[in-house]
């Protein structure tokens, strides 16, 4: 697998998984749909390891990977299905744009990173005021979406965590590896939520509601985080972070085109100034991405390979 087609790949995914995390739920409950999908993303998961003929260590490096990836199979997904019952689906890419600032700063009291330059602190700021722009006048709409907003924030804060601690152990495993090592770590805190919080499986569920379900166990849970933890493995944990500035406006539109959700021009106008203070707070990246003849250095090339 090469760093371009993981990219590309990791950013179709994340933009149709907030929809299909949506429809997951119609007609059995959040907590349904998203414990069908990592049971079945965790078979499939097995199944494509046995094939490949993919070690799964568990070694002390390896049980830390598998723990730290749970953050984000576990406590990320259940926070983000919880919270997409109260929000439009496409305001949970928006809110998972703001990753990299939350990565960054994780990055740089875990790992070193150098992240506070003049424009990194502009762009976080930008970014802030994005969020306050889109939920200032959304809020007022439904209070419960204060609640969905919350959770997608903490999500979005988990997955960050577990990013830069993943990156931290640096224990060089293959991205399939700990997807399944990640998937079964966390297969036992669904089930114990499920019988504690959950109902009776449903008799019936509607077509799109299975249809997600399988998308998201297939895609979301199993080729979606095998593309991310590659990622990881290959390049800086603030970079991979950098997805987040295409995937928000795909999965706004998305959300308008086939779930009917609104489009208000506080909307549009916060979403834009998120996206314009995560150009800036990459902007070295993007610069190298917009000349072309710009000299990289030999562990730039390497991470483009």
């Amino acid at each position: 697998m090469s760093v371009p087609a993981a990219y590309v790949g990791v950013v179709i995914i994340w933009s149709t998984t907030p929809l299909a995390i949506r429809w997951s739920g119609e007609g059995a409950g959040f907590l349904f749909g998203v414990s069908a999908r990592m049971v079945l993303g965790a078979l499939i998961a097995l199944i494509l390891l046995r094939m490949a003929r993919v070690p799964l260590p568990w070694h002390r490096e390896a049980r830390l990977t598998y723990a730290a990836a749970t953050l984000g199979i576990y406590g990320t997904m259940m926070s983000v299905y919880y919270g997409a019952q109260f929000i439009p689906s496409g305001w949970v890419s928006v809110l998972f744009g703001l990753s990299p600032f939350a990565t960054g700063i994780l990055a740089a009291i875990w790992l070193g990173e150098r992240v506070f330059t003049p424009f990194r602190i502009v762009g976080v700021l930008l970014g802030l005021a994005g969020l306050v722009v889109i939920f200032g006048n959304g809020l007022a709409m439904d209070e419960t979406a204060a609640i969905g907003v919350a959770a997608v924030l903490f999500g979005m804060f988990l997955q960050s965590a577990g990013a830069v601690w993943i990156k931290r152990i640096g224990a060089g495993l293959d991205g399939l590896s700990v997807v399944v090592g990640g998937l079964l770590t966390a297969l036992p805190l669904y089930l114990v939520t499920w019988g504690v919080f959950g109902s009776e499986i449903p008799e019936t569920l509607p077509v799109r509601t299975t249809a997600s379900i399988l998308y998201l166990a297939l895609f979301g849970s199993v080729v979606g985080f095998t593309m991310y933890f590659f990622l990881l493995r290959h390049i800086e944990a603030s970079r991979v972070a950098l997805i987040t500035l295409i995937t928000p406006v795909i999965a706004l539109w998305l959300g308008v085109a086939f779930n009917d959700e609104p489009l208000r021009a506080s909307i549009l106008l916060g979403t834009l100034m998120i996206l314009v203070g995560l150009a800036l707070y990459e902007w070295r990246a993007l610069r190298r991405l917009l000349r072309p003849g710009a000299r990289t250095s030999p562990q730039e090339r390497a991470h483009l390979d």
